[in-house]
């Protein structure tokens, strides 16, 4: 028996993928949480075979808790099952630790053969992403995006949401004073000289957004001090 531990936060959307999973007698849904924090503490209460999240959680990214997964446990099965069809987020979420990503515009049965080989511990990549993420690997470095970690890729992607320091710390369980340290890395690993650079390589680079236009003093994501 292979037990599951579904994470996405529309509950219509894991009723439809725990019915599909559960016609197979030998997947049994042990679990489910709607956010990153349930999530987390279900992990920890159940110890699942395989966990089956989707990225857009509303308190914590969705790579951000792959990698808390696998801190938490090195031998943690993650299966992404995602909207974005993009090769930058599945590179990021397999480099944070997942063995499978599946993209949500698959067929069934797609999902039910990566649940059985990120069981069997072997990678899997829905095959309407696995040719552009193949591309995109033997190009990485033509992506500077590829140069961020997890951890910076979802400072990033909650920048470009518009969130404050104070936001950002709140979401992925870190200081304020550490977004914007992360904040500062991304712009000089990047090497962007201002925020509006960075917005711009970003969506060149294939992450959505452009929500960090600032307030009082145009100052970008709400980040104090910031004069370029």
């Amino acid at each position: 028996m292979i037990r599951l531990l579904l994470v996405d936060d529309h509950a219509v959307v894991r009723e439809g993928y725990r019915r599909l999973l559960e016609r197979r007698p030998d997947l049994c849904i042990e679990a489910e949480a709607s956010t990153a924090g349930e999530a987390l503490t279900a992990f920890r209460a159940v110890e699942p075979d395989v966990v089956v999240l989707d990225l857009g959680l509303p308190d914590m990214g969705g790579v951000e808790l792959v990698r808390r997964l696998v801190q938490r446990d090195a031998r943690a099965r993650i299966l992404v099952f995602s909207m974005h069809r993009d090769p930058l987020f599945a590179s990021q979420a397999l480099r944070a630790g997942a063995l499978g990503y599946v993209t949500k515009s698959c067929a069934p049965d797609v999902l039910i053969d990566a649940v059985y080989q990120v069981a069997a511990r072997r990678r899997v990549l829905s095959p309407d992403i696995a040719p552009e993420l193949a591309l995109a690997l033997l190009n990485e470095s033509d992506n500077p995006l590829d140069a961020l970690s997890p951890r910076e890729f979802e400072v990033l992607r909650l920048l470009l949401d518009g969130r404050t320091p104070d936001e950002i710390g709140q979401t992925l369980h870190i200081s304020p004073k550490t977004a914007q340290n992360t904040h500062y890395q991304i712009k000089a690993k990047l090497g962007t000289r201002t925020d509006i650079d960075l917005v711009r390589l970003a969506l060149k680079w294939g992450m959505g957004g452009g929500g960090m236009g600032g307030g009082a003093g145009d100052t970008p994501g709400g980040v104090e001090g910031e004069t370029g």
